[in-house]
């Protein structure tokens, strides 16, 4: 094994040789596929280091039973030198225990990539594009678009480190009626900063003083000529720019938590070029939309509530309780039919879409993917389609509902709370649990130095591991690989959970779970912390043992590589690891 090839890398390769030996020898069909053959931890670590079910797998194209290949496949295994043990479990499975130097050579791997321990070219430059926050251009980000935006901005790094190129796009709704509203409550503000006297805002505007503002700057640069214009005159004018002033808050609230987009692209733009059009052209040409009578709300009928013939998308076609109008009575685009001409238009430039949504919109994923499924696929371009959701998120204090000073009106904006407690608590709090689980943001927890804590927690590995280091050069000691076969099976456990890490990242970037490294770094800084407090009573354990500068070399060596793999999980996460605390 090479400086700079990974244990798992390794033994996948090994493994790859040893079947194409067996296929030399005529044992398995030359050519069969390995695409499903795996080499991964098992579940259980009493079962050893690093499994495989090529024997499983190939059985049938072998016409073998799946033990007797195994046994051939094992022997094989068996007879390399960073192998302990090669055993055959259940119905073919090959579990494998590899030698100390095999762990050994996993750390200097790490030494040697660095940075880039844990990336990978498993996404072979395929463009993926990852959508998230979205969020309509009517006011600050708040924290309902907090967690979404962390999680589509992990996703997208941890596809970056998978080997994938990724576009970061917000789609932004500028087409709808709430920047109607946007631009009528602008116009209000724009009348006060002219000196008018608006008193309380109407309902159904936008009250919060952000727009006071983007008032000001139209009441500076048009003066008084729009107070008494009706609204045909100013609307469109007011929207544009209230839009982009929104725009602009967006972008600098999204900073905050170092979120970038690569694109934005407009609604307003998207109907003006023709695009929902073209993309019901092709549905009704493939007879998947059709004019048709909406059915009537269930449950009790509004007594206003008339039949009228609208153009529906064939969703019931795709498993939906009923077709969907893809444009409203007055001719206009539903968010619908809008939102399925952006996709059709985005998977012409991706290999693969992945969409970021809130919860609320789980009634609407079917029949999304469906019409892409049905545009793309059609138009010879079917692309991979995920919609991921995410949960909202509930903020309390001490275990009680927490209220803030709500400078937007009536929500907590994401700015209050990243001043609060900091970015990287709030980026790495976002990812502790599943997005599709409800999740509760304590402001005293989240900020508590404990182990019940998983943002402090890892960081505090990471300042634990430079601390250990400033103090071992303070008394003249440093990282050496020299004799790194001092190291012990405490020692070499710890390397053994950190060398998941670039297989963990492949298989979270395929299943789109970020969280999934979260969840790794807090295994990991247990770990190293576990092993840490054996000092605590064993003075023989400690990093530093002043009196055996080859053993402290070593260890130190092991904490050097321990804090490389917790920083690279890190800033997949786009976490600071801090040093000192």
């Amino acid at each position: 094994m090479s400086d700079n090839t990974t244990v798992h890398a390794a033994f996948a390769a090994k493994v790859d040789a040893v079947l194409t030996a067996l296929e030399a020898e005529g044992v398995l069909p030359a050519g069969c596929l390995r695409g499903n053959v795996t080499v991964e931890p098992p579940r259980d670590p009493s079962h050893g280091d690093l499994a495989t079910n090529a024997a499983m797998v190939l059985a049938k194209p072998a016409a073998s039973n799946p033990r007797a290949l195994a046994e051939k496949i094992a022997e094989k295994l068996a007879a390399d030198p960073a192998v302990d043990a090669a055993e055959i479990a259940g119905p073919g499975f090959i579990n494998l225990r590899l030698s100390d130097a095999a762990w050994r050579g996993e750390l200097a791997a790490i030494a040697a990539l660095g940075a880039d321990y844990g990336r990978s070219d498993m996404g072979a430059g395929r463009t993926v594009n990852v959508e998230y926050v979205s969020a309509n251009p009517t006011g600050p980000m708040h924290m309902g678009h907090c967690r979404g935006a962390v999680v589509g901005d992990a996703l997208a790094s941890l596809l970056e480190w998978s080997g994938h190129k990724v576009v970061r796009e917000y789609y932004v709704n500028d087409a709808g009626g709430q920047v109607d509203v946007l631009a009528r409550s602008v116009h209000l503000r724009y009348r006060e900063a002219l000196g008018e006297e608006i008193g309380a805002i109407p309902e159904g505007l936008y009250p919060g003083d952000y727009l006071v503002p983007v008032g000001k700057a139209l009441a500076e640069e048009f003066g008084d000529q729009y107070v008494g214009a009706p609204e045909s005159e100013w609307l469109a004018l007011f929207k544009a720019r209230a839009v982009h002033a929104m725009m602009d808050m967006i972008r600098a609230d999204l900073a905050l938590l170092g979120i970038h987009h690569d694109l934005f692209s407009s609604e307003a733009e998207l109907q003006a070029a023709g695009k929902p059009e073209e993309a019901e052209q092709w549905l009704r040409a493939h007879d998947l939309v059709y004019d048709g009578m909406l059915e009537a709300p269930k449950g009790k009928t509004p007594e206003d509530w008339e039949p009228v013939e609208l153009p529906l998308f064939r969703s019931t076609k795709f498993g939906d309780d009923q077709d969907r109008p893809i444009r409203k009575s007055d001719g206009s685009w539903t968010y619908f039919g809008a939102d399925l001409a952006y996709h059709f238009q985005k998977a012409a430039t991706a290999d693969a879409l992945v969409d970021i949504w809130g919860a609320d919109h789980a009634g609407t994923v079917k029949r999304i993917k469906a019409a892409v499924a049905a545009l793309t696929e059609g138009a010879g371009q079917a692309k991979p389609f995920e919609v991921k959701l995410v949960q909202m998120v509930q903020l309390l204090k001490g275990g009680q509902p927490f209220k803030m000073s709500k400078r937007a009106g009536n929500f907590v904006t994401l700015a209050d709370v990243v001043e609060m407690v900091g970015k990287d608590v709030v980026r790495f709090t976002m990812l502790t649990r599943k997005p599709e689980a409800q999740m509760d943001f304590d402001f005293e927890k989240v900020v508590e130095a404990s182990k019940e804590n998983p943002v402090f927690y890892v960081q505090y590995a990471n300042a634990r591991i430079h601390s250990t280091l400033r103090k071992g050069a303070a008394e003249g000691f440093g990282p050496s690989d020299a004799a790194l076969e001092r190291l012990g099976a405490e020692e070499l456990a710890l390397v053994k959970q950190a060398a998941q890490f670039p297989r963990l990242v492949e298989a979270a970037a395929s299943a789109r779970e970020p969280h999934r490294v979260a969840f790794f770094l807090y295994d990991l800084a247990a770990a190293f912390h576990a092993y840490w407090n054996l000092g605590n009573d064993a003075p023989d354990k400690r990093f530093i043992v002043a009196q055996d500068g080859e053993l402290t070399g070593a260890r130190l060596f092991l904490a050097s590589q321990m804090g490389q793999v917790i920083r690279n999980g890190l800033a997949i996460l786009g976490v600071e690891a801090v040093e000192e605390m």
